[in-house]
């Protein structure tokens, strides 16, 4: 496999696709994805799992020609003068990768939600009905920069009985390409099709518009993960329903019974584990109760951390080092080692501010005050919130789900990380004995 992957990957046509006609090219990935999507969704739950413990043996077996492909991408995109949180997001290491590899171990081992009885209750005719989770159908994942994301998307499509369709970012092409060779493997060593987990094989960015358009019906549901005008396009231009978070804009609330060493480590950890994820804290709020004793140890901490300070007056007053903030900053997700932060009264003020600004992704609250991390909890309108720790748990993986196709912020279907589960509708099964309606 390892081999053979070294000889696909790096001699491969960067622009596959691009001379011919496009329109048949991703139309006909499309038809043969919904025959593949009949399949999946009868295919027995074993056979699914054969699959995906041979694509997690495939990705650990194929970690060098995996970081051999990635390493171009890097090399290109630094070139191309690419941020460096852009290339924390591109970069894949043997550690991300075996993160890869656990995922899909992970998700190969939850229960199947395919065919899973939700609710069963008879009428007073007789009739027993049944609510069952069923496949979407075809998927199409449309996303930017981290690699990782072709794993994630094309086992929990495959889990959910659902077929994808994968269109990488070309920042990526090449390590998506890669790993996708390793999910195609697996497909074929169960017995299923292997068009179940398709590649867009070009950089043509008029792909994008083909797969919102739906592609004759082919396509059942977008899902995009990349920055803001990629996720404004689609839910601008789809004709399909879209799962989508527009941007992370998250917020550390701390007020003042919070343990200030708990309060340092949860707002580093926010700020600074990865400053390009999704669940990265944008955004720090202190009660003023709390600013004699909370204030200057949490902004001097982030700023020897490297991270700029951009604050309102109170928190510019504490380090000379602090930048004024601007309105515009309440509302940018910076994806870099950038913070902004205010002094709120109380609570009710916190969470006012999060619903001006906030994106509804994910917001936290360090605090020993029950009731207010209770109101925090309730009356903050996100897709995930938190009492005493970092939003960076904003991941599928450590929800239990193995993996996440994205973050959704919306409120219809599915909220928060998107697994397997949530990558199912449902359909009504009535069992009777010869009833008819008077």
């Amino acid at each position: 496999m390892t081999a053979s992957l070294k000889a696909v990957q790096t001699t491969q046509d960067l622009n596959a696709g691009s001379t011919q006609d496009l329109p048949s090219l991703i139309g006909d990935l499309a038809k043969r994805a919904k025959a593949a999507a009949r399949q999946l969704a009868l295919a027995p739950a074993e056979q699914k799992n054969r699959a995906l413990e041979a694509m997690e043996r495939a990705i650990r077996n194929s970690v060098p020609a995996i970081l051999a492909a990635n390493a171009e991408d890097v090399a290109e995109a630094r070139a191309n003068g690419a941020s460096s949180a852009f290339i924390d997001r591109l970069v894949l290491t043997e550690a991300r990768v075996a993160g890869m590899a656990d995922g899909i171990r992970i998700v190969r081992n939850i229960a199947d939600p395919v065919g899973k009885v939700t609710e069963r209750w008879q009428r007073p005719n007789g009739m027993t009905i049944e609510r069952v989770r069923v496949p979407l159908g075809v998927v199409a994942v449309i996303f930017e920069s981290r690699p990782n994301v072709t794993a994630d998307a094309g086992v929990l499509c495959l889990k959910s009985g659902n077929a994808v369709i994968l269109r990488g970012g070309s920042e990526s092409f090449r390590s998506g390409q890669a790993i996708h060779q390793c999910l195609v493997a697996g497909l074929r060593e169960a017995g299923l099709p292997e068009a179940a987990i398709s590649f867009v094989p070009t950089r043509d960015r008029a792909a994008v518009g083909l797969l919102l358009s739906g592609l004759d019906g082919t396509v059942d549901l977008i899902v995009p993960r990349g920055g803001k005008s990629l996720v404004g396009r689609v839910e601008a231009e789809a004709r399909v329903p879209v799962f989508a978070h527009l941007e992370g804009v998250n917020h550390v609330y701390v007020d003042h019974t919070a343990g200030l060493d708990m309060a340092k480590s949860v707002v580093l950890n926010a700020k600074m584990r990865r400053t390009g994820v999704c669940g990265a804290a944008e955004t720090l709020l202190i009660e003023r109760d709390a600013a004699a004793t909370h204030l200057k140890p949490l902004v001097t901490m982030l700023l020897d951390a490297n991270c700029e300070v951009r604050g309102d007056a109170d928190v510019q007053r504490v380090d000379a080092r602090v930048k004024p903030v601007t309105e515009e900053d309440w509302a940018t997700e910076y994806e870099d080692a950038i913070i902004a932060a205010k002094i709120v009264g109380n609570v009710d003020e916190a969470i006012a501010h999060i619903e001006h600004y906030g994106s509804h992704h994910t917001d936290a609250i360090v605090s020993e005050d029950r009731a207010a991390a209770e109101k925090f909890l309730i009356e903050v309108d996100s897709a995930i919130v938190l009492h005493n720790a970092s939003t960076q748990f904003a991941d599928g993986g450590e929800f239990g789900f193995g993996a996440e196709i994205g973050i959704a912020t919306g409120k219809f279907h599915a909220r928060g990380p998107v697994g397997a589960e949530q990558l199912t509708s449902f359909k009504y099964r009535i069992h009777g004995t010869g009833q008819t309606r008077p």
